[in-house]
């Protein structure tokens, strides 16, 4: 199976969202290396993501031992890294806690967007990107408008002025808006699947391509929906 740069994506957003950052040496980043080889061979393109990874997804799984953790990470059921970690001293989890993040209650809708800070935090804001947001903090804290100084009004105003600035290098970028997104919101849910959906039909319908960016706002939302689902199921 050729590593396509979605694939990469996806567990990078699995690694930051469950472990707090993308690992050194781990599976994301070895994913990233490959799928730049990859892509740059000709045998994937851009935004190209394995049917595997697209059906099945990524999941992470922590098993606890004294004083250490086991990292468990796979893609459609094969694994793809195992290392072990020290365990936090505080940390009271069950022998064998299976991807869980806030007492349990899954990944939220602000932890995929600082997720997002991490995998495309160096791209500038765009409308597609201010409408994602948008959408993303309207079903985060199920109310119509948008909150007044909130990420979704950050972003609307950085497209603005990007769409108004000639260099990137002036540009404000994505994690500029996105990092600690979780305290930005007033309010905050789990991802779901129909989360997923609305925040990528945003994206796409302001996308002069009609396409979502392969580790954008919509790219780390559905990664954190297929977690959510996987450590359900």
């Amino acid at each position: 199976m050729a590593v396509a740069p979605r694939d990469a994506a996806l567990m990078q957003t699995a690694e930051n969202a469950m472990l707090g950052q993308i690992q050194k040496g781990a599976a994301a980043s070895m994913m990233q290396s490959a799928a730049e080889r990859n892509e740059k061979g000709g045998f994937v393109g851009h935004e190209d993501m394995t049917d595997v990874a697209a059906g099945q997804g990524v999941s992470i799984t922590e098993t606890n031992l004294p004083g250490r953790r086991i990292i468990t990470e796979e893609i459609g059921g094969q694994v793809v890294g195992q290392y072990s970690q020290p365990s936090p001293l505080q940390s009271l989890a069950p022998p064998s806690s299976h991807g869980e993040v806030k007492g349990g209650g899954g990944i939220t809708i602000g932890e995929a967007l600082e997720a997002t800070a991490l995998t495309a935090g160096k791209k500038p804001v765009e409308w597609s990107d201010a409408a994602a947001i948008q959408a993303a903090e309207v079903r985060a804290t199920g109310r119509i408008n948008i909150t007044p100084g909130g990420v979704a009004a950050a972003a609307q105003s950085a497209a603005t002025i990007n769409a108004r600035t000639t260099r990137d290098e002036d540009k404000t970028k994505l994690a500029d808006i996105l990092t600690d997104a979780t305290a930005k919101l007033p309010a905050d849910k789990q991802v779901t699947r129909k989360d997923a959906e609305g925040v990528a039909a945003a994206e796409m319908r302001n996308d002069p391509m009609l396409t979502t960016h392969p580790a954008g706002v919509a790219a780390s939302v559905a990664a954190a929906a297929r977690l959510n689902q996987s450590n359900k199921n």
